[in-house]
């Protein structure tokens, strides 16, 4: 199976960008009545900021040519509650528009954790878990004001440009061609610098991704690396990171941030021609001193909305890269689904058949990991694999519960193909028990509940003094309330194993696996605990993984796992008695 470690940058399918932003974008459209409401602010606003040169152009040729104090005065009393009114529907529209875009975070969030939830082992297998936290947080984060200037900056001032050109158009034509020379000019600049920074905020995305799924991996191994002295060389990793980071950085704000210039080069430009072609071409006396004054006003409420503009295509060109390493997490298809059609599974009585089983990963498709595996398991029995580690254990355990998809063959549950059946029906009757005895931040009762969230009280307890945990936990200052973290800091490995065993036992399943659930459980904790385990596999179909074999003598049958099938097949005493693999195998444990 390929995988993609800290220090390697994911690969990413290649999209378009105008595919991206159209995906990204249509996120606004369940929120089209608010969105409404802040486009009727925008078109009120957007009327008072053209007003307002019209009227400083008539106060200085009507009211203070013909000396109209009265009508000056009325005139200045509007354009203070026009600008009254701006100000309010500015700062409404702006409160709404974060609401929207908030609200646009949560689903598109929700939409990428959900999707990951979904995912098949390999997802997680093939790279570092602080990688995909890089998209569902940061990457999402990056969209927030790209999605809000969409609508608060991108359409009033496209508007603004658009009216302001309109009008200077109508006033004056020759003035408003000579302040609109230079746009072509910003046009092919915006072209040349956007085709060169997308690439490099994609490396930097790409980096970015890497620090945090270092980071994240090594505070997970902050244990191991004290335990061997690692810091300085975890140290040098990290800083040639964070220096890969910074390099990425500033090779694309190098180029992003030559927009701003570009645009204030060309709005100098428009504002000389002005003024050039204005006074020397067409002359002053031909142009009055209040259309003077309202094209000055215009043209600087035509380059600012262009500056605005600007920004806001150097904004999308930074973040965009961020929807797209969203996305194709979005678009990752699911390798383990319901099928359409997919029927809810009955009670289990426990009966499991493979049929002629074949499987590989998906990126080694000739790599066999099991090779046309076939049995038959009668509902109660207790079935334990034993053999060299990589042989294909945890492998056929894993097809039962479909974590993975059989490359050939059918796997059968009560004459009941599998992948006929849901996901959720076929999981809930299952029971299983791995060596990661993982945790969850919160008290015991809350992690021993996970394995049925309706359990009562007596269940969880019943369920914790079969596997020998009610007395320890009590002896805790808060017993069944003591809260505990992810790693169950204050329990030692056996304890926490014994906590993932009461969560198993909860459950109550039709199926148990236990894939070397013993292994970090001391010998006298063992004894303990196997009464719990007895009664747990009464009448129920069980698979046991365990290199102590100690622990399997007890099993109907006992499976030799090699090189992808099953080697031998028997109890314990007739695979002793065969003196084959399972005979050699026991003879060095117990030598």
């Amino acid at each position: 199976m390929a995988v993609n470690s800290s220090r390697i940058d994911e690969e990413q399918k290649e999209v378009l960008k105008k595919d991206t932003m159209l995906r990204m974008f249509r996120y606004l459209l369940d929120f089209k009545k608010q969105i409404s409401v802040v486009f009727c602010i925008m078109a009120g606003t957007i009327t008072i900021s053209m007003l307002t040169p019209l009227i400083m152009e008539y106060a200085i040729n009507v009211c203070v040519a013909q000396k109209d104090i009265k009508g000056l005065l009325k005139l200045g009393a509007g354009a203070l509650i026009l600008f009254l009114l701006f100000l309010a529907g500015t700062k409404i529209r702006m409160r709404l528009m974060a609401q929207v875009t908030n609200k646009v975070l949560l689903n598109i969030r929700e939409e990428l954790y959900q999707h990951i939830q979904t995912l098949s082992f390999g997802f997680f297998d093939s790279r570092p878990t602080g990688k995909i936290l890089a998209r569902i947080i940061g990457d999402v984060n990056s969209l927030k004001d790209v999605l809000s200037d969409s609508v608060t900056q991108l359409v009033p001032d496209l508007i603004t440009v658009i009216c302001v050109a309109v009008i200077m158009l109508i006033k004056n034509y020759r003035l408003a061609m000579a302040a609109l020379l230079t746009l072509p000019i910003l046009a092919i600049g915006l072209f040349l610098i956007e085709t060169t920074v997308h690439k490099r905020w994609q490396v930097y995305r790409k980096k970015t991704s890497n620090l945090n799924g270092y980071v994240h991996e090594d505070l997970s191994g902050i244990r191991i690396i004290q335990s061997y002295a690692a810091e300085k060389e975890t140290k040098n990793i990290f800083h040639d990171l964070v220096d890969q980071h910074y390099k990425s950085f500033m090779d694309a704000v190098l180029i992003a941030d030559s927009f701003g210039p570009l645009v204030e080069i060309t709005w100098g430009l428009g504002g000389f021609l002005l003024y050039f072609i204005g006074i020397k071409i067409i002359g002053v006396e031909n142009v009055g001193i209040g259309t003077f004054l309202a094209f000055s006003t215009y043209i600087a409420m035509f380059w600012s909305p262009i500056r605005n503009l600007a920004n806001f295509y150097n904004k999308l060109t930074t973040n965009i890269t961020a929807a797209e390493r969203i996305f194709d997490i979005i678009d990752t298809e699911a390798e383990i689904v319901d099928q359409e059609g997919a029927k809810e599974l009955p009670a289990l009585n426990g009966e499991v058949e493979f049929k002629n089983i074949s499987f590989a990963y998906s990126d080694e498709p000739d790599r066999l990991i099991l090779s046309d595996v076939n049995f038959i398991i009668k509902p109660g029995e207790t079935i334990a694999l034993v053999g060299p580690t990589g042989a294909g254990k945890t492998t056929i355990v894993n097809l039962i519960s479909r974590f993975y998809e059989a490359t050939e063959g059918d796997v059968l549950i009560d004459g009941h193909e599998i992948k006929g059946v849901t996901l959720n029906s076929l999981r809930s009757q299952m029971g299983i028990m791995t060596q990661d005895n993982f945790l969850f931040s919160g008290t015991i009762r809350d992690n021993i509940r996970y394995g049925r969230l309706d359990a009562t009280e007596e269940e969880i307890i019943e369920a914790a003094t079969a596997v020998s945990a009610h007395e320890f936990i009590m002896k805790l200052e808060q017993g069944y309330d003591t809260v505990i973290s992810e790693r169950g800091a204050g329990l030692s490995i056996g304890q926490r194993q014994l906590l993932a065993f009461a969560r198993t036992m909860v459950s109550k399943p039709g199926i148990l696996i236990l894939d070397e659930a013993t292994s970090s459980i001391d010998t006298h904790t063992e004894l303990l605990v196997q009464k719990g385990i007895d009664a747990l596999l009464t009448g129920r179909t069980s698979f046991i993984i365990a290199h102590r074999l100690s622990t399997i003598r007890k099993a109907d049958r006992i499976f030799v796992i090699d090189q992808g099938n099953i080697m031998e097949a028997g109890s314990h005493e007739e695979l002793l008695a065969l003196k084959g693999a399972y005979y050699n195998l026991y003879q060095s444990q117990f030598a």
